[in-house]
């Protein structure tokens, strides 16, 4: 899974991030050389290549997918049907068996979960946002509100900040060696296909 810092760019990153991704690689401006996201997660971090995956072109299913893995690892946390369905959906629309009206009208269902439950419990609840973030620029959002989910579930049943900081640093390993998985899946099915 590759990209190259001139589509970076065209993201518009923070003016901060980007300088520091920058010279984390050597470099000193973009360019259209292929960087893959490996290489981003080993020089400036796992959350500056999920971030860079907006950038990727070509990997769409397997981007969506890695969203959709994320979203699982939580799902149990979810309280409300709708938060749950729109995973379903994401799965169904990246493999191909639901249309993009159907993951529209599912992920406005658990946006509304998510206000719901907000509302009536007067705060954002870490389980439920998870769930309305599937779409493929939005994986960066995705994986930090499932790890903060995993954080807070601790806190809450361990009445502790170190089982916190211990969930969440566990959950962002897990989705690091998922998406590095990933990027290894997608490697081998381009080396193979040519």
């Amino acid at each position: 899974m590759k990209t190259t810092l001139n589509r970076i760019r065209q993201h518009r990153p923070f003016g901060e991030d980007w300088k520091r991704l920058l010279r984390l690689l050597g470099k000193r401006k973009a360019d259209d050389e292929p960087l893959s996201i490996v290489t981003i997660i080993d020089r400036a971090g796992f959350d500056d290549a999920l971030w860079c995956l907006r950038t990727v072109e070509g990997h769409e299913r397997e981007i969506q997918l890695f969203a959709v893995w994320c979203a699982r690892q939580v799902e149990h946390l979810m309280t409300d049907a709708r938060s749950i369905a729109v995973i379903n959906v994401a799965e169904r629309f990246a493999n191909g068996m639901a249309t993009k009206e159907e993951l529209a009208v599912a992920g406005a269902a658990a946006r509304a979960a998510v206000s719901e439950v907000a509302r009536a419990e007067g705060i954002a609840s870490g389980g439920l946002v998870v769930a309305p973030w599937l779409a493929r620029d939005d994986v960066w959002e995705l994986s930090g509100a499932a790890a903060s989910a995993a954080a807070n579930a601790a806190r809450l049943t361990e009445f502790s900040c170190a089982a916190a900081s211990s969930a969440f640093a566990a959950a962002i390993a897990a989705q690091e060696k998922r998406l590095r998985e990933v990027c290894a899946e997608c490697q081998k099915s381009c080396i193979s296909a040519r």
